[in-house]
This record gives structure tokens, C-alpha cells and sequence, in this order.
């Protein structure tokens, strides 16, 4: 949503529907975007999050889809934005909106 409003909201909620895990052997690393969940495995939907460094405790717990190829420092800017705690206690909720404003989807056989 993008209702100053529903604020409180924002990083909230789900599409209605769940994702069966896919996971694979790419692991977490800088720039590798993956599928928030739920505890159950089977419980992914709308939301990711793109690593900023290093997170193997994720590798095979969570589905990696992508990876970023260009605009590391645009990552940077991301992960330097402060945060707040969220609703399940975690410090994961930016203080301001971060607005990822286009994306390009490219086949992993054409990245060299």
C-alpha cells in the first residue's frame, strides 16, 4: 500500500496464498534475494529480502530465486537504512519507506 496511513502496516500481511519451498544449493550471500516465510517451510508468498553479507544458516531453510548483478551500492543505501523493531520483535522494520523503483529480470545463462 502506499497510504501514509497503513504505515504500520507496511511489510505486512500476505497475497492469500502459500508458495511450496523450493530450496536449492545457491546459498545466502551478498546481493542473493530469497523468500521470507513463516515457520512452515511451505508458507512463502509476496515478500523477499536480499542478503547484505552472508547468512548460510538461511542455505537450504530458505528459497534463493536471484541474484543481484549490477547496483551494489543501491544495496548499500538499502541496508544502511535504519530500522525499528517489527511486530514479531525482530529489528527489521525500516524507519522510512525503501521504494525499489525498477527491476530487470535477466536468465542466469546470460550473466557472465
Amino acid at each position: 500500500s502506499k497510504d501514509p496511513a497503513k504505515e504500520n502496516s507496511y511489510g505486512a500481511g500476505g497475497p492469500g496464498y502459500k508458495i511450496k519451498a523450493e530450496f536449492n544449493d545457491h546459498p545466502h550471500e551478498r546481493g542473493v534475494i530469497s523468500m521470507a516465510r513463516e515457520p512452515d517451510p511451505d508458507s512463502a508468498g509476496s515478500q523477499f529480502f536480499i542478503c547484505l553479507g552472508p547468512v548460510h544458516r538461511l542455505d537450504h531453510q530458505y528459497t534463493t530465486f536471484g541474484k543481484l548483478i549490477k547496483g551494489d551500492d543501491v544495496l548499500g543505501k538499502i541496508g544502511d537504512t535504519p530500522v525499528t523493531q517489527n511486530s514479531a520483535g525482530e529489528m527489521s522494520k525500516p524507519t522510512k519507506r525503501v521504494v525499489i523503483e525498477s527491476v530487470k529480470i535477466v536468465p542466469a545463462d546470460s550473466v557472465k
